[in-house]
């Protein structure tokens, strides 16, 4: 089994001629708005672009059901939730490309096994850095660990802020969306469900 303790999720490499493109595309949007690419401020900024788009959705490059396929069984009997609160990622709505800055909060109730808690905070990042919309997001960080780890249950609660609103449109800053998934034990038994979300602090 690979290691992916120190996985970085490196990029694929880009040919020089894809590199290319991209920065011409670049350019192009900068004519379009109306300024100069060949400006001395601007002139650098369709290599910076295209260099941070790679940081910023290289999540396409990653595998998050890998994070979680390294799991402990000896645990002492503990059989309890196991919750991971306040997991800040950043991300990019598909709709405009602006930022979506949120935290995410993952918890789980184990059936025989348990993961280490970087991998629930990888599997975040791995789903974020993509084009998102929040309830895909939340939607696919919940059923991952549910495939992968066979929980009793899994709870994934998503708050976030989103750039498309607070900058352009509406222009309403200071609002936060906050989405849920609930799996198994906790949207099936009350008492859990509620036991949950006290443990994450929305009540």
């Amino acid at each position: 089994m690979t290691d992916l303790s120190t996985d970085t999720a490196s990029p694929r490499a880009r040919s020089d001629a894809e590199r290319e493109r991209a920065k011409e595309a670049v350019r192009e949007l900068i004519r379009w708005i109306g300024d100069d690419p060949e400006r001395e401020g601007l002139k650098d900024t369709p290599r910076r672009v295209v260099d941070a788009f790679l940081e910023y959705f290289q999540g396409y490059e990653q595998n998050p059901e890998e994070y979680l396929t390294r799991t402990f069984e000896q645990v002492g009997g503990y059989d309890e939730i196991v919750l991971l609160r306040e997991i800040p990622f950043h991300s990019h709505c598909e709709h405009h490309m602006a930022p979506i800055l949120g935290k995410a909060h993952v918890a789980y109730l184990p059936r025989d096994k348990v993961v280490g808690i970087s991998k629930l905070a990888r599997v975040v990042h791995a789903y974020a850095k993509r084009l998102q919309v929040q309830e895909r997001l939340t939607a696919e960080i919940a059923d991952c660990i549910h495939k992968v780890l066979d929980p009793y249950g899994v709870a994934v609660v998503v708050e976030a802020t989103h750039a498309c609103m607070t900058c352009r449109g509406v222009e309403t800053p200071g609002v936060i969306m906050t989405t849920s998934r609930m799996m198994g034990v906790f949207r099936e038994d009350e008492k859990a469900r509620q036991e949950v979300i006290k443990l994450i602090g929305l009540t």
